[in-house]
């Protein structure tokens, strides 16, 4: 007797399914291009910062701290749920514009019609992921903040060193100028992130408690309430840089 052979059906979708996250490593269905996941896929910030007000981006490579700097103000900068849920499995990844581009709106609604629109069992889902979202934002504050105070501390030796350092070319001078300006632009970009965040999830709480009051809704409320308060007093100062924003020490 013949037997004839098959692979099992559940296998087979694994092959399938296989095959096609294969096709998109080269960067199809919005995957992250090879191309961009490196040490210095989050460079681009310090340019679109200084860009943004005119200014020149540094030459310098980044330090350890830098690079830590703008890793930590990427999970700030992008705004939450700004992409469908299946681009983030395959690793979607896309620059942004700074605050500072005077074409830039920002709606504080898409948050939370986002939210609320997305296929979800019940509301109570959608209150959860809220609540996750900003005790994300709580649990990133630290360590962000945390780099930006060695950052910007090492940046004010630098500058101090400048005064002290023989044969220093225009060149150099330059750069290092520029770098310190990077730096404190991208403190002040995460503030400004954060303010817009917090605005966002209020805007959000307020439309499902009206669509569907639960007593989650207290917790969300908290959580965002300690958000706001984490925001209002930063631990850094950064030095204002060209007319902009200063970020105050709480």
């Amino acid at each position: 007797m013949r037997i004839t052979d098959r692979r099992p059906f559940p296998a087979l979708i694994l092959l399938l399914a296989g095959a096609a996250l294969g096709g998109c490593s080269g960067g199809d269905f919005g995957r992250t291009r090879s191309d961009l996941r490196n040490d210095d896929m989050h460079r681009w910030l310090g340019a679109e910062a200084t860009g943004s007000v005119g200014m020149k981006a540094s030459q310098f490579q980044l330090t350890d701290n830098e690079r830590q700097l703008r890793d930590l103000a990427y999970q700030f900068i992008e705004p939450p749920l700004s992409r469908p849920a299946w681009k983030s499995v395959f690793g979607d990844y896309q620059t942004l514009p700074s605050p500072w581009r005077q074409k830039v709106v920002f709606d504080r609604t898409a948050y939370g019609r986002n939210l609320i629109d997305e296929p979800h069992r019940s509301f109570a889902s959608r209150y959860s992921l809220l609540i996750d979202h900003v005790r994300d934002d709580i649990t990133r504050f630290e360590p962000f903040f945390a780099t930006a105070i060695r950052v910007i501390e090492l940046d004010r030796k630098r500058n101090a060193s400048l005064t002290m350092i023989s044969d220093l070319s225009p060149r150099e001078r330059t750069d290092a100028t520029a770098r310190m300006e990077e730096n404190t632009l991208i403190v002040q970009w995460v503030q400004e992130s954060l303010e817009r965040r917090i605005s966002s999830y209020r805007w959000a709480l307020e439309r499902l408690v009206i669509q569907a009051p639960d007593s989650m809704a207290a917790d969300a409320d908290r959580q965002i309430g300690e958000l706001a308060r984490l925001t209002a007093n930063p631990p850094v100062a950064a030095a204002p840089v060209a007319g902009r924003a200063v970020v105050s020490k709480g």
